[in-house]
């Protein structure tokens, strides 16, 4: 299956988003973490799902924007980008999120969401270490690990940096 089998379309999520876009959010994490997060952290987590929609509403009102990516109506997944949050950013941008639904793997949706966000602009990001899928994707689109590792306590798992562009 690919994206040109379905009509996708990207569009910037606006604050009407925030409870499917929540809900689509959740089941990524249950889906992309079930195998590699601790599963008691993770369940919780997922288990609050107020927060979720706050978290949401949130970034929606007054962060950086989220591109949804969506099929007759139904939220597939997002992405989103905008300023390093790193103290000593390796780049001035940072990839925050792509999230899709684990049935659209594979599609080119997450690639549609990737270059939406960031184009190739240089930019880096944190994945979680064990994470061997999304660590390859990156690496498709010039992203490295440049060496940066973190502990993900909400999770129990190692983030590792990823970079793309920068100085050489």
């Amino acid at each position: 299956m690919t994206m040109s089998d379905y009509t996708v379309t990207l569009r910037n999520a606006v604050p009407a988003d925030a409870p499917a876009g929540a809900a689509m959010h959740r089941n990524c994490w249950r889906e992309a973490y079930a195998d590699i997060a601790d599963p008691t952290l993770l369940s919780a987590r997922l288990a609050d799902v107020g927060r979720w929609l706050s978290s949401w509403q949130q970034h929606l009102e007054s962060g950086s924007p989220r591109i949804l990516a969506e099929i007759d109506g139904e939220i597939i997944g997002f992405a989103a980008a905008g300023p390093s949050r790193d103290p000593e950013p390796p780049v001035p941008d940072e990839l925050y999120a792509v999230y899709v639904r684990e049935y659209w793997y594979g599609s080119g949706v997450a690639q549609a969401l990737l270059e939406a966000v960031l184009g190739g602009k240089p930019a880096s990001l944190w994945v979680l270490e064990d994470n061997a899928r999304a660590r390859a994707f990156y690496a498709r689109n010039g992203f490295v690990a440049d060496g940066a590792r973190e502990w993900y306590a909400g999770l129990g798992a190692w983030e590792v940096r990823m970079v793309r562009g920068g100085a050489d």
